[in-house]
């Protein structure tokens, strides 16, 4: 800010500066790529609950097909982003946020009652590697870290303390949640389950009834308002991106074909694959987030340590480790990025 002259720059105009319109172009695309997967996996992941929903209140005979549950999802949720006003779907998001948190610690308290420590011994480190893939998206938060620093104006210790607080509570909630339905699991389903070909998902295994009626219902519906509250986060993310790059100014913008090149794109891939969620997840995790969240980052540090223009009395070392530590990190997220280029060619 200091040296911008400026009180707000986003996460691209600032690798633009820094790493130059190369760097700037590869984080465009990845930043593109970030949000359509997660579009794509919300809508699918999304709609799966809602119809699977649908179809136990109303006790339906045949079960309806999953591309059902996508549109299904985007007629109600990408309406409601098509044609509500910001200050009424902020507030709808909000109340969403309050029922989620209420059906969390409900988890909490319910799966606490049936949980089995040894449950979470069980492992199956094949599996790592797309796990480490999925986390990266869940802790990915790289994006907003311009705007913590714009609303502290710059005060460093604020900052870091801010990052450690804001990263400590979504890390506890992540393992309580992990630990809950992991532990919920009981040896017959995960022997049975894992023998299986196909993706192992607890949760839709718990949603079924596994662990009681009412622990199935707050884990749908907790499952449902998270899924929709990261709709609507990631879906004003992509909107404000198309507009900045624009050369129409945003008064000019009309929101039809703005929201149809947000939401379009994902509700075709998600129509036509309703079961490409985790893999969705996979992508995002090992190609954009990688590169957003580790690779860019870590150039952007390391380019800043060697410009004068940083490096004189006002600069302070933000990165433990200096540059080994910004080596591990470009090498674990390179790491993640060729491990799921093998799995492509592999598959």
């Amino acid at each position: 800010m200091r040296v911008e002259g400026i009180s707000h720059i986003g996460l691209l105009a600032i690798i633009a500066k820094i790493l130059g319109k190369p760097g700037a172009r590869i984080a465009g695309i990845a930043y593109i790529f970030n949000h359509y997967a997660l579009l794509v996996a919300y809508m699918t992941e999304g709609g799966k609950i809602l119809i699977t929903t649908v179809d136990q209140v109303w006790e339906l005979e045949h079960i309806s097909p999953q591309w059902v549950g996508t549109v299904s999802f985007f007629l109600v949720f990408g309406s409601l982003m098509y044609w509500g006003k910001d200050r009424l779907v902020e507030k709808i998001n909000g109340i969403f946020i309050i029922i989620l948190l209420i059906a969390f610690f409900g988890l909490l308290i319910l799966g606490g009652m049936q949980f089995q420590n040894s449950q979470l011994l069980v492992q199956n480190w094949q599996s790592i590697g797309n796990a480490v893939a999925v986390i990266y998206v869940a802790m990915f938060f790289h994006s907003i870290v311009p705007l913590v620093v714009t609303q502290l104006e710059g005060d460093i210790p604020k900052i870091r303390q801010s990052m450690i607080i804001g990263s400590v509570i979504p890390l506890f909630m992540f393992l309580a949640w992990n630990a809950v339905i992991l532990g919920c699991m009981t040896p017959d389903i995960l022997s049975h389950n894992l023998e299986n070909e196909k993706v192992f998902d607890p949760l839709e295994i718990l949603r079924t009834g596994q662990s009681g009626e009412w622990f199935a219902v707050l884990l749908s519906i907790f499952s449902e308002f998270a899924i929709v509250t990261s709709f609507i986060g990631i879906t004003y993310g992509l909107t404000d991106f198309f507009q900045d790059i624009s050369i129409i100014t945003k008064s000019e913008i009309s929101r039809l074909p703005l929201y149809s090149l947000v939401l379009l794109p994902p509700l075709s891939l998600g129509t036509f694959n309703p079961t490409i969620f985790f893999h969705a997840l996979e992508y995002t995790g090992a190609f954009s987030a990688s590169i957003l969240g580790g690779i860019m980052p870590a150039l952007m540090s390391w380019k800043q340590s060697q410009t004068p223009e940083f490096t004189n009395g006002n600069y302070q070392t933000l990165v433990p480790g200096g540059k080994i530590t910004l080596i591990l990190i470009m090498v674990g997220a390179l790491f993640l990025i060729c491990r799921q280029i093998l799995v492509i060619y592999q598959f």
